[in-house]
């Protein structure tokens, strides 16, 4: 029974780095320069997760979080400090590869997953209490 706590307990942190990463993704949607100094635009990130809690049991984690490799959004905008150059793409601004309207779907997803892992969780309580009661 402490088994099922685990699983569910391992699934409630892995949907809350789900949901970190997406409610970073929302914040630098319009982020036209990476934090870590490489030249370009923020670069959506994905969750992915692996079975088992990391060390051979039940449950799920996360495996990594990856950047996103698709291009970003391509808008002319030729006085931006970060409009291209030169090229065929001359005076356009690349912003990130972040959709909103994917990124509230995706938060919605986790929040029910995690909202599904707590009714587990609670379901699992009441088994332990009514086990204890009748062995009491």
């Amino acid at each position: 029974m402490f088994g099922a706590l685990d699983t569910s307990t391992s699934a409630l942190v892995a949907q809350r780095v789900r949901m970190d990463t997406i409610m970073g993704n929302i914040a630098n949607a319009e982020a036209t320069r990476r934090a870590d100094g490489r030249p370009g635009p923020y670069r959506r990130r994905v969750v992915l997760f692996e079975a088992g809690d990391g060390k051979g049991g039940p449950g799920v984690h996360v495996r990594k979080v990856v950047e996103d490799p698709s291009p970003g959004r391509m808008r002319l905008e030729p006085g931006h400090p970060d409009a291209i150059r030169t090229g065929r793409w001359q005076g356009y601004v690349e912003y990130p590869n972040v959709d909103i309207g994917t990124e509230m779907v995706n938060a919605m997803l986790a929040s029910r997953a995690y909202e599904a892992n707590i009714s587990a969780i609670e379901v699992t309580k009441g088994m332990l209490s009514s086990t204890l009661r009748l062995l009491a």
